[in-house]
């Protein structure tokens, strides 16, 4: 079974410069880790419905083939750096992961 791991930040700076720089780490230390199928990182959209949550700043959704590839991502160098060099300017994080699979036809 894989995993969707979706996390979205609120920033203590959420300038422009501040999401952009994030989402360019997001890219450069968590992009190509092994055990990733699917990798996005980005800002909220624009959609304004009333189900939408809005109340954060960057997102990153990351499909790992399994569990197994789920818990090597978590104390990666890569990983490490990244929480390191951002998680001061974190004012809050939710962390949604869940158990999927695909079935496009």
């Amino acid at each position: 079974m894989m995993i969707a791991h979706n996390v979205y930040f609120t920033l203590n700076d959420s300038g422009p410069a501040a999401v952009q720089g994030m989402i360019e780490d997001c890219h450069r230390y968590l992009a190509r880790l092994p055990g990733i199928v699917f990798y996005a990182a980005g800002t909220c959209s624009d959609v304004a419905r009333s189900s939408s949550v809005r109340d954060y700043d960057v997102a990153l959704h990351v499909i790992f083939q399994d569990r197994a590839a789920l818990d090597a991502y978590a104390i990666a160098p890569k990983h490490v750096a990244f929480m390191d060099k951002h998680g001061a300017n974190w004012k809050d994080v939710r962390v949604f992961d869940s158990c999927v699979c695909g079935a496009i036809e």
